[in-house]
């Protein structure tokens, strides 16, 4: 097993180099087994460990995939495997979209259940109603799901809840369905409107990405393309807090501004100066900052992914900050983790009551999924003394060299290999 051993107190100086979206890669990747004509070359993918289980997953369908460095190609067109079923897709949330791509290519598809990260119940209950509308027949049996259908044919669809798992997946089966469908109630993240050009690229016909009504007319064939993944949102967030934090002044290159706009507002309301140039932003922070209160909603609103990171900034911050998280109910789980450092938060329901204290001391603390990984970091980073960090196998999944890129910056971070001792 590996754990982080981060020595704090350091701040942050220098240039990072934001990687491609996780979010839009893992459904990119996917939707690129769609493809019957050509080969799709995709560059700007993340090196994290939930890529890694997707091109496993789709070369164990026949897909032939070659990766060198951020580039991947695949060649989908001897791909002859409408069964997804392998530890590598119960092990993450995004191989759903085996079944919407699976299911528009061959009008089939049986695919386990997902796994991920524990931040609340996640049922695909949106992505099954937007498949039975458009002809598909769903059931799950023995923990997968078996879906298919004789046609697929364009319908209007909406949502009962803005979700971004059932929009990008209905719109992959979609894209080769007969006639238009229409998707209302749509979730407008960025990495939406990615994987639409995407789509578009290799030969879709889709309208409306980014916006709350999605239109797709219907294609017969899609062929190989060059494409390019959009920069990380979050993993641009996160860096963003953390040199707020720690104090310092860093510019992150290969970003989208408009795509951090509300993470840029609200760190410039605590008081940290964010100047955006082009395609980098550089955040400038003296540690003077001041107390606030968010609420995570969906884009354009401030992202829950971000959450966890910025509830540790805000328990350093004089004053009393109000986080309410509308999106996942379990994403306190960090919480317990920044008490073990002196951390001051009451959590009631959907709300922490952060009351912000004059420092965090380092402590051991174990990271529950992703993001709360993230935030761990942080609060290592501004912490007096040492701090372990295990369960780091969830940041992989995320976050590519994040203690390179955080030790290029000034901080002292070390990842060790360690044996967990059996009580």
């Amino acid at each position: 097993m590996e754990k982080l051993i981060i020595n704090g107190g350091h701040s942050l100086h220098g240039t990072v180099d934001i990687s491609g979206a996780k979010n839009a890669a893992v459904a990119i990747l996917p939707a690129s087994i769609m493809v019957n004509k050509g080969i799709s070359i995709i560059d700007n993918i993340p090196d994290i460990a939930d890529i890694h289980c997707i091109e496993r997953i789709i070369e164990s369908l026949g897909c032939k995939v070659n990766i060198n460095n951020d580039c991947v190609s695949i060649d989908s067109t001897c791909l002859n495997n409408i069964n997804a079923c392998t530890d590598d897709v119960r092990k993450m949330r995004a191989s759903y979209y085996l079944i919407g791509a699976l299911l528009g290519r061959f009008k089939k598809a049986r695919v386990e259940l997902p796994g991920g990260c524990p931040i609340g119940v996640r049922p695909i209950d949106q992505h099954i109603k937007g498949f039975e509308a458009l002809g598909a027949h769903v059931n799950i049996e023995h923990g997968a799901v078996n879906v298919h259908a004789d046609r697929l044919i364009g319908a209007n669809i909406f949502f009962d809840v803005v979700s971004v798992g059932a929009t990008i997946n209905v719109m992959l089966a979609a894209t080769l369905a007969e006639g238009v469908t229409t998707l209302e109630n749509v979730a407008k993240e960025p990495h939406i409107v990615d994987v639409a050009n995407f789509l578009n690229t290799i030969g879709a016909n889709i309208k409306g990405a980014g916006t709350d009504v999605i239109r797709i007319s219907g294609v017969k064939e899609l062929s190989g393309c060059s494409y390019s993944v959009i920069p990380d949102q979050i993993e641009a967030g996160t860096y963003m807090i953390a040199t707020a934090a720690c104090g310092g002044e860093v510019t992150l290159n290969n970003v989208i501004p408009k795509h951090l706009e509300s993470i840029s507002a609200k760190l410039t309301e605590m008081g940290v100066q964010v100047i955006e140039n082009g395609d980098s932003i550089t955040v400038k922070s003296n540690g003077k900052l001041k107390c606030t209160n968010v609420k995570t909603l969906p884009y354009p609103g401030f992202p829950t992914d971000v959450q966890q990171p910025l509830s540790t900034l805000l328990s350093i911050i004089n004053g009393r900050s109000i986080v309410n998280e509308s999106i996942w109910e379990s994403r306190f789980k960090h919480v317990d983790e920044l008490k073990k450092m002196g951390a001051n938060i009451k959590v009631e329901g959907r709300t922490a009551i952060i009351d912000g204290v004059k420092r965090l001391t380092g402590a051991t603390v174990l990271a529950s999924d992703l993001r709360a990984g993230a935030a761990l970091i942080i609060a290592g980073l501004i912490a007096e003394g040492t701090t372990e960090v295990k369960g780091i196998d969830h940041i992989d999944r995320g976050y590519p060299n994040i203690e390179y890129k955080f030790n290029k910056l000034g901080a002292d971070i070390v990842r060790i290999t360690y044996n967990e001792e059996v009580l």
